[in-house]
């Protein structure tokens, strides 16, 4: 049926084909790196980088515990008060 409407047999896309998945693993990775370096990583086990609906890249961190989510707002507010220390994922 889909056949005959023009609408191929099997779908084709895949989000490898798409820079919105590369840009969301690159900045999961960099989001790891800091979560790694601050002791972190067990915290976060369904960190991952996906597509929604629309094909806009996502990071998903999961369920934490309040712990883990206090101890992020932490490191959040102290970063903020040390902008000259601050790297975005382009580099310094």
């Amino acid at each position: 049926m889909n056949a005959e409407r023009g609408f191929p047999k099997d779908p084709s896309w895949s989000p490898l084909d798409s820079s919105e998945w590369y840009a969301a693993r690159h900045a999961m990775a960099a989001l790891r790196d800091v979560l790694i370096a601050a002791g972190m990583e067990r915290d976060f086990p369904y960190l991952r980088a996906d597509l929604n609906a629309f094909g806009h890249g996502m990071i998903e961190l999961g369920r934490i515990a309040p712990q883990t989510a206090e101890r992020l707002a932490e490191l959040l507010r102290l970063a903020l008060e040390c902008p000259s220390d601050v790297h975005t994922t382009e580099g310094p």
